[in-house]
């Protein structure tokens, strides 16, 4: 009698979990719910669709009326793209900025990957001393703000790193297109945390017979890494990326710190901000401009969407 009390009590229990989460299955697939998001969809793209337009409207058309009237009076041209990308002066060369912001982040979501992945296999499925107090620590440093670690980083890069007057690493001295380096190494460093963390929680749901019988079978650990996890964890690694990649891709701070806002290796941002800032009463530079440092996020997005959801309720349930 004392035994069938807590089956009975789980049973029903989980019967009004199921119950509840039916129900609220089915009040997001009714017709109601579908029109909230259709007109949420509509009103987030209305900015960006204006955008869009304006970017192609002449001079005196976007400075004298707004882009809603293009419908009514549709002139369009190609010069403000010509000006922004390919013209001289301070307000042309956008496209030696855009190849910058290309071979700043590539790598600096390629690097994060690489490490977290490896990182979270071994905190997940390699048992060694001290791994959770290692993992708790990682998990911590995703409360240390950004901003702190500019400075330091910055010190390491220019003097190096010494200890009790013996340098242990010397300066990097970089110049020019080197100093990518240094952007990498920053934003690999404050990706890191996040990225163990959310591939942790994916790689640590994987089943642990397949991990078992694999090892039965003679396969060692980075073999069991490469042909076994890294297929499985592909939702996971396409959620953080699309992260990683837009972050990095619209960052400021860290490139103009790390950087320079030299020609050589100064991102997009940099240069949009100088227009906004020089040139800001030529909209239809600014339209150009903008529009065009949004349409690579927005094509990640959209090739990577299919796993988004997938990856971020990576490890949230179990079965």
């Amino acid at each position: 009698m004392t035994t069938a009390t807590p089956t009975v009590g789980a049973g029903a229990q989980a019967t009004g979990a199921t119950t509840t989460a039916s129900r609220v299955r089915k009040r997001l697939n009714s017709r109601t719910a579908t029109v909230v998001s259709i007109v949420i969809a509509v009103l987030w793209t209305v900015p960006t669709f204006g955008l869009f337009i304006s970017s192609f409207r002449p001079e005196d058309q976007i400075k004298t009326t707004g882009w809603w009237t293009a419908f009514t009076d549709p002139q369009f041209t190609l010069e403000n793209y010509q000006q922004v990308l390919f013209g001289s002066g301070s307000s042309g060369r956008l496209i030696s900025y855009f190849i910058n912001s290309l071979a700043i982040t590539i790598p600096s979501v390629l690097f994060p990957i690489a490490f977290a992945s490896l990182a979270a296999y071994a905190l997940a499925w390699i048992n060694f001393r001290g791994r959770d107090w290692l993992y708790i620590a990682i998990f911590a440093l995703q409360i240390v703000p950004l901003q702190m670690a500019l400075v330091p980083l910055l010190k390491f890069f220019s003097t190096g790193v010494t200890i009790a007057g013996v340098q242990v690493l010397p300066a990097w001295n970089l110049v020019d297109e080197q100093k990518f380096a240094q952007v990498w190494f920053a934003h690999t460093c404050f990706a890191l945390p996040f990225a163990v963390f959310l591939l942790h929680n994916f790689i640590s749901q994987l089943p642990g017979d397949l991990m078992e019988a694999a090892r039965v079978d003679g396969a060692s650990h980075p073999r069991i890494f490469r042909t076994i996890v890294l297929p499985l964890i592909t939702p996971a690694l396409a959620a953080f990326g699309i992260f990683q990649f837009l972050w990095v891709w619209n960052d400021l701070l860290v490139a103009l710190i790390f950087a320079g806002g030299g020609n050589e290796t100064a991102p997009l941002t940099v240069r949009l901000a100088e227009l906004a800032g020089s040139r800001g009463n030529e909209w239809q530079r600014l339209t150009a401009g903008a529009f065009v440092s949004i349409v690579v996020p927005l094509i990640v997005f959209l090739s990577l969407q299919r796993y988004f959801v997938r990856g971020l309720l990576a490890g949230s349930v179990k079965g």
